[in-house]
C-alpha cells in the first residue's frame, strides 16, 4: 500500500514550476520556455523530469493539432522547440538509463508507395515521429515494393508506414504488404497506412494493420504499438 506523505515546499515548488513549463510550451512561448529550461539545469533538476514535461507539452500540442486548435505551423514550431530543449538537457544525460530515456523508441520505415510522387504528408509523419522519439527511414517517394522489403529485412524496424495519396496507390499499398508476406517478413512489424483518401475500407484492402488520417495519429500507433 503506498503511503501519502505531506509534501514539502521544494516538492511543491517543482511540481509548480513543471505544471507551469507544460502550459507555456504547449502556447508555444518560446523564449520563456528555453528561460525556464535553463533555469532548471542551473538549479540542478533532474533533467529526464525536464524530459518528461517537453514529452507531456508535446502531447497537448498534438491534441490541439487534432482538435484543429493548432494548424501545421504550430506543429512544426512544436517540434523545433522539443529539439531546442532536448539539446539542451541532452548533455546531463550520463546513465544508461537516461539514455535509453532520451534515446529513440523504435525504428519506423516510411515512404510514398510506387506511382505516387506526394510526400509533404510523409515528411510531416516522419518529422512528427523523429520529434517524438521514434528512429525514422524515411525511403521518399514512388517507392517499389522490392525497395521496401529490402530496406526492412536490412533495417528490421517495428514498424513500417506506407503512404498514398492517389488512388492508383492502393493498389501499390497491398503489392507491397504481399511482398513483405512473401519474403517472410510481415508477422515481424506492424504496417499503418495514411493519405487522402485511406480509410477503414483501404486498410482492409491492403491488408494493413491500421490508418492514421494525420501525422498525431501515426504518433499514437506507433505509441500503442511499441508500448509507449
Amino acid at each position: 500500500m503506498r503511503t501519502c506523505l505531506p509534501k514539502d515546499n521544494n516538492q511543491k515548488e517543482l511540481e509548480s514550476m513543471s505544471d507551469e513549463y507544460v502550459r507555456l510550451f504547449a502556447e508555444l512561448k518560446e523564449e520563456e520556455v528555453i528561460d525556464m529550461t535553463r533555469r532548471r539545469i542551473e538549479a540542478g533538476e533532474d533533467p529526464l523530469n525536464i524530459l518528461d514535461d517537453t514529452r507531456e507539452g508535446m502531447a497537448v500540442v498534438g491534441r490541439r493539432f487534432a482538435d484543429q486548435e493548432y494548424f501545421l505551423p504550430e506543429l512544426i514550431l512544436s517540434g523545433e522547440l522539443l529539439k531546442e530543449c532536448v539539446e539542451m538537457v541532452k548533455p546531463l544525460l550520463k546513465s544508461d538509463d537516461a539514455g535509453e530515456k532520451l534515446g529513440k523508441r523504435a525504428k519506423v520505415v516510411i515512404g510514398t508507395v510506387a506511382g505516387d510522387i506526394h510526400d509533404i504528408g510523409l515528411n510531416i509523419v516522419g518529422f512528427v515521429l523523429d520529434v517524438n522519439g521514434f528512429e525514422v527511414v524515411n525511403l521518399g517517394v514512388n517507392v517499389p515494393p522490392e525497395r521496401f522489403v529490402e530496406v526492412v529485412a536490412e533495417e528490421r524496424p517495428a514498424i513500417v508506414g506506407l503512404s498514398g495519396f492517389i488512388t492508383v496507390a492502393f493498389d501499390a499499398m497491398r503489392d507491397t504488404v504481399e511482398a513483405l508476406e512473401n519474403a517472410g517478413l510481415r508477422e515481424e512489424i506492424k504496417i499503418m497506412i495514411g493519405g487522402g483518401q485511406v480509410d477503414d475500407d483501404i486498410c482492409r484492402y491492403a491488408k494493413a494493420d491500421a490508418y492514421g488520417r494525420d501525422a498525431m495519429a501515426a504518433v499514437s500507433l506507433s505509441s500503442a504499438w511499441v508500448g509507449v
